[in-house]
């Protein structure tokens, strides 16, 4: 069983040695994380996670009884701490989103048993994807180019060739679509700022060519807005839990979208020019097309755009930015 001993006092507390403020704050963390979670924790918890010894271990317990004593309660019978029903979030991140996350990385091998707080989990599945291949010296090179503003050399396979075209690139920025991740990057040849898969990059070398400053890409560092509503066509249940669902406020909520990223944020949620015909009645409606106008007209309609050529930036075009 799992005896709890610890400090008498408060001055105890302040005055013990700890391995680094850093970590008693993530083990304070751990402790929040648990008890809203699982509703419980103990020493043990802390020692198995985090390798601690058992005085520190009490230390650490007293110390958040110290910061949020009506957050938990000390159970003898079962000799563990419980949340009490005053329990509220006291210490770092503890949303439903970070819980959320945390489950479905661990189900894709993102993270191990070690690197979440998730004690206990509830039976879970996740849509299985297709992995993408990312290759470990594309994106070192990359990384490099980006940090010192380098530039490099690359076989690029574009869906839009037969076969590989010599590129390069100054890259600046990573992507993701929720499928793909891409990066951002002045191409010298097309004079123009561009996506790159990086699954469709065959093959990278360091370029001695300086880099291009990453503030000329409009598409990039410009921001638009997408706002999204509930379809009025909808019953008004249907409607109210589409709203609650997303958090609406006042029946809408606005996303504020990176102009290279807006091709595919309205092909994700359906909107616009990419609402589906298959349904007589989408979730959602864009309720500022007319706004986006501009950037929408653009668009390849019916087909994913050519990452290489550029229209996921949602402008006119971004050559000779």
């Amino acid at each position: 069983m799992d005896e709890i001993k610890i400090p008498t006092s408060t001055a105890d507390v302040d005055a013990a040695p700890i391995s680094s403020n850093w970590g008693q704050e993530r083990r304070l963390e751990f402790i929040d994380f648990r008890l809203r979670w699982e509703k419980t924790v103990n020493r043990s918890d802390l020692r198995s996670h985090f390798g601690i010894s058992v005085p520190q271990a009490s230390l650490d317990i007293a110390k958040y009884t110290q910061l949020a004593s009506s957050n938990l309660m000390y159970d003898r019978s079962s000799r563990t701490y419980r949340a009490t029903d005053a329990y509220t979030p006291a210490i770092g991140n503890t949303s439903p989103q970070r819980y959320l996350d945390e489950l479905l990385a661990c189900s894709r091998g993102i993270l191990s048993e070690g690197d979440t707080y998730i004690g206990w989990a509830p039976p879970f599945a996740a849509v299985p994807a297709p992995t993408r291949l990312v290759d470990g010296e594309t994106l070192s090179l990359l990384l490099d180019a980006i940090r010192f503003r380098g530039s490099v050399r690359i076989n690029y396979q574009s869906d839009s060739e037969d076969q590989p075209i010599e590129r390069i690139i100054s890259p600046h920025a990573f992507a993701y679509d929720g499928f793909r991740w891409h990066v951002r990057a002045y191409c010298f040849f097309r004079d123009a700022y561009r996506d790159f898969v990086l699954g469709r990059i065959l093959n990278i070398n360091v370029e001695t060519r300086p880099g291009r400053d990453p503030a000329l890409d409009a598409g990039w560092n410009t921001f638009v807005r997408v706002v999204v509503s509930a379809n009025p066509c909808l019953t008004e249940g249907n409607r109210c839990a589409v709203e609650r669902d997303y958090a609406m406020v006042e029946g809408e909520t606005t996303l504020d979208v990176r102009r290279a990223l807006l091709y595919y944020v309205l092909k994700q949620l359906e909107l616009g020019p990419f609402s589906s015909g298959l349904l007589q009645r989408p979730q959602l409606l864009l309720k500022n097309e007319d706004e986006l106008q501009p950037y929408i007209q653009k668009f390849s309609i019916g087909r994913r755009p050519k990452a290489e050529d550029g229209p996921p930036s949602g402008s006119p075009r971004d050559a000779k930015n």
